[in-house]
């Protein structure tokens, strides 16, 4: 397959990256001055796109690759694909779910836990000195407190499943009850956001979850609650998140997404009550490993008129 053109749009993955230059002829998107011309002159090269949560697939791309047969997205969300336009133009499309799950949830965990118990700033407080000068101050715990969750998918609920060991109530908001459950369901974001003490942001990315977390959100929350959010950095208003946490009508936030990554609003980086993350949900070495096989998996089912390992549009 190494004759097969297949450009990846960003460098997100460097084991998927090394492994695709080993199996097909890869074009690096990202490290390209003029797209425009080099499209121009790959068009009819180019028969799949690797993409990723950062730089995807959308209608320009599409239209200018007219031997286009395959998007495989490194990412659960398909935010950053035009999926009607692949349907369109009968483009397949897979992804990556369930290898990514328990990391993400994991990583909300390791946000709520350093939120509430200020672990950068108590590793700042050793590393200045200013323990010699007396104990830290006093912070939250977490066992206990109501974890509401937006959004009930595989990461959401394996965030449940963690918050419940730590004797945490669970409710949550999605489109339609889940049934069989035991938690508490709220029909709407403002009244999850009122009944629980830590709001964790875990759905997918679409016009109607755009800002989902907007100010009346945020002021049901309340001066002691806590925003979580590892979906995307588009699911918040981040204006509003600003003003919030430093009128302190927020308790404070845990964030491994934003809205114009890698743009950091200067806001935060000032505020101790908010732990930043460089949107590293899934970034673990053997997550990312499993990542990429699997959209190494499914580029090598289609050219191989296998089954698609995990597809989206077929």
């Amino acid at each position: 397959m190494e004759s097969i053109g297949v450009l990846m749009t960003y460098p997100k993955n460097t084991y998927l990256e090394q492994e695709l230059e080993k199996r097909f002829n890869l074009f690096k998107f990202w490290t390209v001055s003029d797209k425009t011309q080099f499209l121009n002159e790959h068009r009819d090269i180019i028969r799949a796109v690797v993409a990723n949560p950062i730089v995807g697939a959308d209608t320009v791309l599409i239209e200018s690759l007219p031997k286009l047969e395959i998007v495989a997205t490194c990412s659960v969300g398909l935010d950053k694909i035009d999926l009607p336009k692949c349907i369109e133009k009968g483009i397949r499309v897979t992804n990556t779910p369930d290898v990514l799950t328990d990391e993400v949830a994991d990583l909300a965990i390791g946000l709520i836990l350093a939120v509430l118990r200020r672990l950068c700033d108590c590793d700042r407080h050793v590393r200045s000195g200013k323990w010699k000068e007396g104990d830290y101050q006093l912070t939250t715990k977490f066992t206990g407190k109501s974890v509401g969750i937006i959004g009930l998918g595989r990461i959401g609920m394996a965030i449940a499943k963690r918050a419940e060991a730590f004797s945490c109530p669970i409710s949550y908001c999605t489109r339609t009850k889940k049934p069989n459950l035991n938690y508490k369901y709220c029909p709407s974001v403002v009244e999850l956001a009122s009944n629980c003490q830590i709001l964790v942001v875990a759905c997918s990315l679409t016009e109607e979850t755009r800002h989902i977390i907007n100010r009346e959100v945020i002021d049901a929350l309340g001066p002691k609650g806590i925003l979580v959010n590892i979906g995307r950095g588009t699911h918040v208003d981040e204006r509003e998140l600003v003003s919030a946490l430093i009128e302190g009508r927020l308790g404070g936030a845990g964030l491994d997404v934003f809205e114009h990554e890698p743009e950091v609003p200067e806001e935060f980086l000032c505020l101790e009550n908010v732990v930043l993350a460089p949107h590293v949900g899934s970034g673990t070495m053997e997550t990312r490993k499993s990542m990429g096989d699997l959209v190494l998996g499914n580029l090598e089912a289609h050219f191989l008129n296998k089954p698609l390992l995990t597809p989206v549009v077929q």
